[in-house]
């Protein structure tokens, strides 16, 4: 499955499960999420929130979190102090959303890469899960994804 520029509405709109849309995303909160982070956001993760900043499951888990989310959480993440001696740096992944068990899904954050991975709060282990934003999207609502 392969997204196109301005259909990844539609396109998880057509996987099964529920997937509820929020409005778009605007320029400025993108542009704040760049400067905050102290990098860009992925191409693919932009053009999703640029439809929909966020998108959420049939029970409010976050499939995709919104910009603002993705803001408050990766920071959280990097800056904890407590957490820095426990876990491997957070720095090169970019977290977008939770597997409802702790977990969480990452792309790679500061080289151009597609592929997604997720990240296990239990034993830090970061694993491969897909090749990109739109099989993660598929792969996880049709139960593909395994965690």
């Amino acid at each position: 499955m392969e997204v196109e520029s301005a259909v990844w509405t539609e396109v998880v709109a057509a996987l099964p499960g529920t997937a509820v849309f929020q409005p778009p995303a605007s320029e400025s909160s993108l542009i704040r999420c760049t400067a905050s982070l102290g990098h860009p956001l992925p191409a693919d993760l932009v053009a999703l929130l640029r439809e929909s900043n966020g998108i959420e499951g049939e029970h409010g888990e976050g499939l995709i979190w919104s910009a603002e989310r993705i803001v408050s959480e990766n920071q959280r993440l990097r800056e904890d102090a407590e957490l820095a001696p426990l876990y491997m740096p957070f720095d090169p992944l970019l977290f977008f959303a939770d597997a409802g068990n702790g977990d969480l899904f990452a792309l790679v954050s500061r080289i151009d890469r597609p592929d997604v991975f997720a990240w296990n709060h239990e034993d830090d282990s970061r694993i491969w899960v897909a090749p990109s934003l739109a099989k993660y999207l598929e792969w996880w609502l049709t139960g593909q994804i395994k965690l």
